[in-house]
């Protein structure tokens, strides 16, 4: 029975707490079982509070027994991602450079909201130092690995939430995106994972990334993700971003709708991908998926945006080496001794920047930010790979012997953190060595529940399945 609860949908498990056949102390003691189990091996987590959520759980337990819950995932075993700041627990960003002794005594808000509706908080989730790389390992916690193969990486930076939630070290995660880091890791470890219209997920303290950031879920099932976006994708004041209507969206109402007569753009390459570098079994893969949406009732043609001349990676790359040298900067000496070289390099690339370099690289990317919303004229949605490989093996900063600096190697993802839209990932296959591969279903701005709804009727056709070490 604890295999079960562990391994079940946020959603199936709110209906048995609600049938009064399942309580919140019983998930999470199976929760806690999967941590006990396979912490040793994938090191997902640099932080368990145990005793706190059995005392969280006991707590929901009695709201159910009453019918006086706080929200729709009430009682369900979560992860929170390093980077996201949670009351008691230690955020320490990945880094040696940050204090080990706190203060831990403010929720960021997608903490909070979580917290409001009744999560059940287990802990916090690797990540590597600021989030600066797409894999997941630092000095201070180590190698994450994938559990599809241990010798794998899970992707990054939310690569410690995505190994925990795909072996039911938790029912829900969240994660964080500025490149890709929901996405990356969900694709390479099999799970559902959404980077939501900018702002729509409220931020705070403002990543070191500005406005490439957001935080989204990952998930097992594309309705646990919108149900978790009716809880955190809610205004907050701290962020200066923030849309104030957000919390009229309900992202269950539709859900099941399907996707007959939408207009949806297949694009293999995007337009500026170098086909040679798109792993062969990823490309049929998507081209399957995209036969699939064909076959659901949805017109697909085959279509890329016309981008005269723009390469979203080289502008991401300026975005974000710049950002890194300005985190580092603010460190002294001593603790800049103390992190991750590859982020020190990428500060000292970011620092070379010639200041018109910066100007330039944000009007270029109003520009991609138009030319997609122009294309979004013509298409409900958009289909592409989410990764151009499956997962690589662990200790490598990046794919393609990458040193992690240049990003490019990643550049279906970030191509919407410029331009702000909704993306998500939802597993379309998986390689002859039995890796995940990712479909990224990309739409307009604010066309969350549109990407959703999608990825439901994509689902629902081909389920998300576990790794085999998760159910053996």
């Amino acid at each position: 029975m604890h295999d079960d609860l562990a391994m079940m949908p946020a959603h199936e498990l709110v209906r048995l707490y609600k049938k009064g056949k399942v309580s919140p102390v019983e998930a999470t003691k199976a929760a806690l079982a999967r941590i006990d189990r396979f912490q040793p091996v994938l090191n997902c987590m640099q932080h368990v509070d145990a005793d706190g959520a059995l005392k969280q759980a006991k707590a929901s337990e009695k709201r159910w027994r009453k019918g006086k819950t706080l929200g729709p995932v009430d009682g369900v075993p979560t992860t929170i991602k390093d980077m996201v700041q949670t009351r008691g627990m230690p955020t320490r960003m990945g880094s040696a450079a940050t204090s080990p002794d706190g203060p831990w005594d403010t929720d960021a808000p997608t903490a909070a909201r979580l917290r409001e509706s009744g999560a059940v908080l287990l802990g916090k989730t690797t990540a590597p130092e600021y989030g600066w790389k797409g894999v997941t390992d630092s000095k201070l916690f180590g190698i994450t690995r994938n559990p599809w193969d241990i010798h794998k990486t899970p992707g990054g930076s939310s690569g410690g939430g995505t190994a925990a939630e795909a072996v039911g070290i938790g029912n829900i995660a969240l994660g964080t995106d500025g490149a890709g880091s929901v996405r990356i890791p969900c694709s390479f470890t099999g799970l559902f994972g959404l980077k939501p219209t900018f702002a729509r997920v409220p931020l705070y303290p403002p990543s070191s990334q500005g406005t490439l950031s957001n935080a989204g879920p990952m998930t097992r099932t594309v309705r646990d993700a919108a149900m978790m976006m009716n809880v955190i994708a809610r205004p907050d004041p701290r962020d200066f971003y923030s849309i104030p209507t957000d919390d009229k969206e309900d992202y269950l109402k539709g859900l099941d709708k399907g996707i007959k007569g939408l207009r949806v753009a297949y694009s293999p390459d995007l337009g500026f991908v170098e086909k040679n570098k798109i792993d062969p079994e990823v490309a049929q893969a998507v081209a399957d998926a995209a036969k699939l949406f064909k076959k659901l009732g949805a017109k697909v043609v085959e279509a890329s945006p016309k981008l005269n001349g723009l390469d979203p990676r080289d502008i991401e790359n300026v975005h974000w080496t710049g950002n890194c040298s300005v985190l580092v900067a603010g460190f002294p000496p001593e603790k800049q001794a103390l992190m991750d070289p590859g982020l020190l390099r990428a500060a000292e690339h970011g620092s070379r920047h010639p200041l018109a370099t910066y100007i330039r690289a944000g009007h270029q990317r109003q520009t991609l930010g138009v030319l997609f919303n122009l294309f979004f004229e013509d298409f409900d949605l958009l289909l592409t790979p989410t990764m151009p490989m499956p997962a690589f093996n662990v200790g490598e900063p990046a794919a393609w012997g990458g040193d992690g600096v240049d990003i490019g190697w990643t550049p279906f993802t970030l191509t919407f953190n410029l331009t702000r839209q909704p993306a998500a990932t939802i597993p379309c296959g998986t390689t002859k060595a039995g890796l995940p591969i990712g479909l990224q279903i990309v739409g307009p701005h604010y066309a969350d529940a549109r990407v959703l709804r999608a990825a439901a009727a994509f689902e629902a056709e081909m389920p998300i399945q576990p790794p085999p070490m998760a159910v053996g």
